[in-house]
């Protein structure tokens, strides 16, 4: 059985969003508080690297309303929080790595109580040396994981036959979260010395191994409960396991419920970033300007503990070549552990950080032979049969015609026109311009993780409950949910609920991340649906002693066949098929065909496809005073067959909004000490209604070829984040306008400051 309704650029709107603007949405901070609740405060590290030489919290373990101060004496199990790597304490135990890591929990009656206590306990510290710099931390051998490399072709004896070679180094910075809902969880004990958690995660099953892991009970008394998120962004895929082991150990142990919620300050200062980088790059072209070597180390800053960073790592050198073909190419990267938060996911995963170092290594050379550095970037654009340096041959590319779209679309030559004229006639107001292609895989890169299952019930009112491992945390995947089911059912999209994200219903799951939430979580609903659909299929024909040929569906509602509306509808067919006790519940499961990969020999086929696209930018910089303005960014991007416009439109708008921030003004600063100055909004700059672009359009390129995308759909959660970078490149083209001999660096983010710096300086 299968519906015909079509649902390509549906303008459904899921009950979230109604219930997010009416205030009505739920999350962490609004469940009621139970009696008898604990609230946790954390008593954590002022200082980035020491021994503790001696702690006292007698005085705050007296102090009015306190109910228990944990240490990691405390933890009945392994006091271990590593994800990848069992590198990372819950509490610290003898030494602290990083400002901010947490030694103590003050569980008490009110956060008042718990926040009065902290101020009682006394700790005396023996300092010892900070690194905050990764290519220090290389020099003295300190890594978070094994080195990788990738190796395509021969860049050894490449480079001999290039007609020119250049060399350099980019660097960008980390970039704070900063999601409406700071960390937080609410947890309870359960019958059976168990415990469920309402967390603000991305990972339920993440959390729920690692609270397993630390209480030392198995998994299957750990119930974990999404409602949704205030944001995550990758911030909540890893680093939100901490907080709700921090409350499951409190309600474990006290057998009361006990709630964490950071404020603004605390979470700044405690979670991780994304990961800075900084790196050399050496690149090779032949007379018609083909890039025919490429080379490149990147030095991580992971942090205090490996965290996801391994896996951040590894996405830097899947997309360390961006949209380009280069036959030679050596890739290079190191993890290094300094005295920091643990950096984290942060939407792009990495690979942002390798395409902006391609692109800078494209743009160097382009100003040194002084030709615009769009003509490089189109002379290697990808296209089909090509090979990228880790093995995957690509095939349906559309980096050119996103490319060639681009340009005519939104009249690349009338920009550069414009740009020219305006700058021809303007002393102290130049303009500036790129192009910024993009390629990004679509797959978590380690093959395990991309499978998924779903649990549907479709109840003898023939309404339908959907229970699937996706989160939703405002990138409208309950949205694409309900729309998957209600395609599969024939049905309006009223009649399905999606149910909360919960580890006992939809158990081992992925985290919502790396932009495959909505295919593979949609893929398995499928599979749900088609099982109901082939049961319901069956009766039918049994019911009316059909032919084996007869065809079957429901339109809205309307039961037909053989493409003939009858007079029973969905509720009449469900309601008999209950009645003749037919199973209308089914568990979905779905694991992502063909993708594989062998980190042996850094080889494989690791993303089940790949999303293209090019924005052109235009900005213009006050050239005395060194701020500038975000005049336009047009976007042809590559959607696929999009199932919702108004998400997917509002997704790309968002990321390239917030891949802008990360490239021009959001700059993360530690002092040598491991502090971090840049830990309040007063402090730390996000772009507001004044920074984004006067001028947005996001086309999508229109075309349905097959792809492994749910109902070919292709993702749109990381790849439009990389469209910022060109706000980068358009501000230093601007700025070299002004001063053709500025030394202004490849070094993100290009604060107002180091424009105005780089106006004015000289070679």
């Amino acid at each position: 059985m299968s519906s015909t309704k079509n649902i390509e650029n549906s303008s459904f709107i899921g009950p979230d969003f109604y219930n997010h603007v009416a205030g009505k949405s739920m999350y962490i901070d609004d469940l009621p508080v139970a009696e008898g609740t604990a609230f946790i405060k954390i008593f954590d590290a002022h200082i980035a690297h020491a021994k503790i030489k001696s702690i006292d919290f007698t005085e705050a373990e007296q102090s009015k309303g306190v109910l228990k101060i944990f240490s990691y004496r405390d933890i009945p199990n392994q006091n271990q929080i590593g994800g990848i790597i069992p590198d990372e304490p819950l509490l610290a135990e003898d030494e602290v790595h990083f400002w901010g890591q947490p030694i103590l929990l003050v569980a008490a009656e009110s956060e008042d109580e718990a926040e009065e206590a902290l101020q009682k306990i006394k700790i005396e510290y023996e300092p010892l040396p900070v690194i905050t710099n990764p290519r220090v931390a290389f020099q003295k051998n300190k890594l978070l994981s094994t080195s990788r490399k990738f190796k395509l072709g021969n860049t050894d004896t490449s480079f001999a036959n290039c007609k020119y070679v250049f060399e350099g180094t980019a660097d960008t910075n980390g970039q704070e979260h900063l999601y409406l809902e700071t960390q937080g969880a609410y947890a309870f004990p359960t019958e059976h010395n168990s415990v469920k958690i309402f967390s603000s995660t991305q990972g339920p099953t993440a959390v729920q191994r690692t609270i397993a892991r630390v209480l030392g009970v198995g998994m299957n008394q750990v119930e974990v409960d999404v409602p949704r998120l205030g944001g995550g962004f990758g911030g909540k895929e890893d680093q939100a396991s901490a907080y709700a082991t921090m409350t499951a150990l409190v309600a474990y142990v006290l057998k009361k419920p006990a709630k964490i919620i950071l404020h603004r300050m605390e979470d700044m200062r405690m979670t991780g970033k994304r990961n800075p980088y900084s790196s050399d790059f050496k690149i090779g072209l032949d007379e018609n300007f083909k890039i025919k070597a490429y080379e490149v180390t990147f030095y991580q800053n992971g942090g205090a503990a490996a965290d996801l960073s391994p896996a951040i790592l590894e996405r830097t050198l899947f997309h360390c070549t961006n949209s380009y073909f280069i036959p030679n190419v050596t890739a290079i990267a190191h993890s290094c552990k300094t005295n920091l938060p643990p950096n984290t996911a942060f939407r792009g995963f990495g690979g942002p950080q390798g395409m902006f170092v391609i692109e800078a290594a494209i743009d160097f050379a382009a100003k040194q032979l002084g030709v615009d550095t769009s003509a490089i970037q189109e002379k290697n654009l990808v296209k089909d049969g090509d090979e990228f340096s880790y093995g995957q041959i690509l095939k349906e590319t559309e980096a050119t015609e996103c490319w060639q779209e681009a340009k005519q679309k939104f009249n690349l030559e009338e920009i550069k026109q414009r740009v020219e004229a305006f700058n021809s006639s303007n002393k102290f107001y130049k303009k500036g311009y790129s192009l910024m292609p993009i390629c990004f895989g679509i797959s978590f890169t380690k093959t395990m993780m991309n499978q998924a299952r779903a649990l549907v019930h479709v109840y003898s009112d023939g309404s339908v409950g959907v229970s699937t491992g996706a989160v939703e945390m405002g990138q409208g995947v309950n949205t694409k949910m309900i729309q998957v089911a209600a395609k599969c059912f024939g049905i309006p999209e009223h009649k399905i609920k999606l149910e909360t994200t919960n580890t006992t219903r939809v158990a081992n799951t992925s985290p919502s991340a790396a932009s495959s939430t909505a295919d593979l979580n949609g893929k398995a609903l499928q599979n749900a649906c088609q099982q109901i659909n082939e049961t319901l299929n069956n009766f039918i024909k049994e019911e009316f002693k059909l032919d084996e040929l007869t065809t079957i569906s429901f339109q809205n509602e309307i039961l037909f066949l053989n493409e003939k509306a009858t007079e029973f509808t969905w509720k009449n067919i469900i309601e008999k098929a209950f009645f003749k006790r037919k199973n209308l519940s089914a568990k979905g499961h779905y694991a992502t065909p063909i993708i594989h990969y062998d980190k042996t020999i850094e080889k494989g086929h690791p993303f089940a496809y790949h999303v293209y696209g090019t924005a052109i930018t235009e900005v213009t910089v006050d050239c005395l005073r060194g701020t500038y303005e975000i005049d336009a960014v047009n976007v042809m991007h590559d959607a696929g067959a999009s199932m919702n416009l108004a998400i997917d439109i509002g997704q790309c708008e968002g990321g390239l909004v917030q891949g802008i921030g990360w490239m021009t003004m959001e700059e993360i600063v530690y002092n040598e000490q491991g502090k971090l100055l840049s830990n309040a909004l007063s402090t730390y700059k996000i772009p507001d209604i004044y920074a984004v672009p006067k001028e947005l359009k996001i086309e999508f390129l229109h075309t349905a070829k097959d792809n492994l995308a749910i109902l070919k759909s292709k993702a749109v959660g990381e790849p439009p984040l990389m469209y910022g970078i060109g706000a980068f490149f358009a501000i230093r083209n601007a700025v070299l306008a002004f001063n053709p001999n500025s030394t202004i660096k490849y070094c993100a983010p290009i604060t107002p400051e180091k424009v105005l710096m780089g106006l004015y300086n000289k070679s």
